[in-house]
């Protein structure tokens, strides 16, 4: 799977520059704080406290860093959904429907077994531009055989 065989790709502006003012913010922030300690304060930290306080910011910025990269690529056959904690990879004979209606806070996917996936790289949040996307997206699915209801064979 390359760039080159991608038909179409969208990942939202806003979320990714407020995740990178935020990541940024927070290594700023408590990088002071650290470095307004006294001696004695920052030697009453044990291994495991510090060990912990890493662990929690670490955590926080992969929150960050999987909010500004959700994206949404379609591909021939599939579509590649990556949203903040999980990914999708369906065929387009798998899904039946893209819905992104006025007050959607998000593209929705609808599969063959009708669940329900939100697309959470077309965001409401991003306005024209996401609407655009929808309906591109849109286009690339009905083109490659999306939404066509299959009958159960006899």
């Amino acid at each position: 799977m390359t760039a080159d065989d991608r038909l179409f790709t969208f990942h939202p502006r806003s979320v990714a520059i407020m995740a990178a003012v935020m990541g940024f913010s927070l290594i700023a922030l408590f990088g002071v704080i650290w470095v307004q300690f006294d001696d004695v304060t920052t030697a009453s930290f044990t291994l495991f406290q510090r060990l912990t306080l890493l662990a929690f910011f670490g955590g926080i910025l992969w929150i960050l860093y999987r909010m500004a990269t959700v994206r949404v690529s379609a591909y021939a056959d599939r579509i590649r959904i990556r949203n903040v904690f999980k990914s999708y990879t369906l065929p387009w004979t798998e899904v039946t429907a893209l819905r992104f209606t006025s007050g959607d806070a998000w593209l929705q996917l609808f599969d063959a077994e009708d669940n329900r996936i939100g697309v959470l790289a077309v965001q409401a949040s991003e306005g024209r531009r996401a609407s655009t996307a929808a309906k591109e997206l849109a286009a690339v699915a009905r083109a490659h055989g999306a939404g066509v209801k299959r009958t159960p064979e006899n």
